[in-house]
């Protein structure tokens, strides 16, 4: 009987280890199909301060850019919304926040675990570039901003902002296993000449 139910306990953690295996590499996968896609219509011209684009031509689900982090040396496609389906195969654009130029909050959302691996790796000064059709927008980290808070604490979000934050969240602990009590938050600012100088 304890070996019937020994053996009952490999299959099921092999069964586990499988599909979890396969949900991976599935997202993997997709995330490279995203990345090639958006690829081929981002531009990495650097661009500052109000810029008139038509982002209502972008549909939930929709490829919108490339989120590159220079220190971890990543390209993240973007997707617009943050549904399971969207995150599953890059960072999801928050619907209903800003865009780049639009001097409001961008809230882009991503997996600890894919997109944003060593995410807690990033400190003041550490940058992320927006790639988009029409230029490639920087934003730099503010240390003091950062802030761990509960998963339902929707208080980050703040669509009524008039200045342009690019807040940037993922579950948290990074080691968690399972779903993640508390979400790790970055804002990041423009970074324009006069901020170089």
């Amino acid at each position: 009987m304890f070996r019937a139910i020994s053996v009952l306990f490999i299959i099921a953690g092999l069964a586990l280890l499988g599909y979890g295996g396969y949900e991976y590499f599935t997202s993997k996968y997709n995330e490279g199909q995203r990345l090639s896609e958006a690829k081929e219509f981002v531009s990495t011209d650097v661009r500052e301060g109000n810029f008139d684009f038509d982002y209502s031509v972008f549909g939930e689900g929709d490829t919108i850019g490339v989120l590159y982090i220079p220190k971890l040396d990543r390209e993240i496609p973007i997707v617009e919304g943050t549904d399971e389906k969207e995150l599953a195969q890059g960072v999801g654009h928050y619907s209903g926040t800003g865009f780049p130029g639009e001097n409001k909050q961008i809230l882009l959302s991503g997996h600890r675990d894919t997109v944003f691996r060593n995410f807690g790796d990033l400190e003041d000064g550490d940058e992320f570039h927006i790639q988009m059709e029409h230029g490639t927008f920087v934003y730099a980290i503010r240390d003091s901003e950062t802030v761990i808070v509960p998963a339902n604490d929707t208080t980050v979000i703040d669509p009524s902002r008039e200045d342009e934050v690019l807040t940037v969240s993922t579950c948290y602990p990074f080691s968690y296993i399972g779903d993640a009590p508390d979400r790790y938050i970055l804002h990041s600012y423009p970074v324009t000449e006069k901020s170089n100088k």
